[in-house]
């Protein structure tokens, strides 16, 4: 019999680890699955590809594989040497696999449904509110994918899901919709949905994981004497005191009024100051009049 390189026929080193032939396995077994491949040896390359992933996936059975192919290469006459007996493979493990595999191994795998393969998982981002965030929620989504129909051809469908909203997720989190990824080949389960999260642009806030920032504008008489203000919150409007000295930049912490989670997030309020305009002469007069009697130079101050 001539030896089989399954390693070759998968396409990956002798040294691949249990991932890579995975990955190995679900590509090509998309690409020549009979139920859609267009290739014209379709069939003979799957079961190629179905028996060395089947062989190379379990441990004992590769390392079988590896002790018996230890002297050959792909085509060479290979003939297992007196006494030889495979590990890991049992007489039930009959199937319609090659002849070397049958000859080396005396079986193999054909009714462990290698014929089925788990639809590919699609990512996605969907874009919310920040109040849904906060609150949670649900959106209805269309989402174009594809699909097969009864006959196993690959179509376009469009399809309708309500997302449920987690109550305090934050930017960069994904939802799970398990099932509505890609469609599995032969009777395969279908993969996942995998929905990015990204905040639309709000008004008033940006986010932070999970902590909230709102840029709050106040007069320069709040900032100097102190004052007690209403400042909004996703959950509501809450007093807040500015202390007295204030400057613009300065950061006040609202505790745990930002995203809810363990633990939840914090609300920054960031102070600008606004000068009002001197649109009027008694505006005029009286910034006037704070020249005089204010000697205040924030140029001198800094070494400006």
């Amino acid at each position: 019999m001539e030896y089989k390189d399954y390693y070759k026929v998968l396409g990956v080193e002798r040294g691949a680890d249990v991932d890579e032939i995975k990955r190995a396995y679900k590509k090509l077994a998309r690409k020549y699955h009979p139920d859609v491949s267009k290739e014209a040896d379709a069939e003979r390359q799957f079961k190629a590809v179905n028996e060395a992933y089947h062989v190379l996936k379990d441990p004992e059975k590769r390392k079988a594989y590896d002790q018996l192919g230890s002297h050959w290469r792909e085509g060479e006459s290979v003939r297992p040497p007196p006494g030889w007996q495979a590990q890991g493979f049992r007489e039930e493990d009959l199937g319609g696999f090659s002849d070397f595999f049958s000859q080396a191994f005396g079986g193999g795998f054909g009714r462990e449904g290698g014929f089925r393969v788990r639809g590919e998982d699609v990512h996605a981002v969907i874009e919310i509110r920040l109040e849904d965030a906060y609150h949670g929620g649900s959106r209805n989504l269309s989402l174009q994918g594809q699909d097969r129909d009864e006959q196993g051809r690959t179509m376009l469908r469009t399809r309708q899901l309500n997302v449920q909203i987690p109550r305090g997720i934050h930017q960069g989190q994904q939802i799970r919709l398990s099932g509505q990824g890609g469609p599995g080949i032969g009777g395969g389960a279908s993969g996942d949905l995998y929905l990015e999260v990204r905040f639309s642009p709000h008004p008033l806030y940006r986010a932070e994981g999970r902590d909230i920032f709102l840029e709050l504008p106040i007069t320069p008489w709040e900032a100097a004497l102190g004052s007690r203000v209403s400042v909004p919150t996703l959950g509501g409007r809450v007093d807040m005191t500015i202390p007295a000295g204030s400057q613009s930049g300065r950061k006040l912490r609202l505790k745990e009024r930002g995203l809810p989670g363990k633990p939840p997030g914090d609300q920054y309020l960031v102070l600008h100051i606004e000068t009002p305009p001197a649109d009027t002469e008694a505006a005029r007069a009286l910034y006037q009049r704070m020249a005089r009697e204010l000697p205040f130079d924030p140029r001198k101050a800094r070494g400006i």
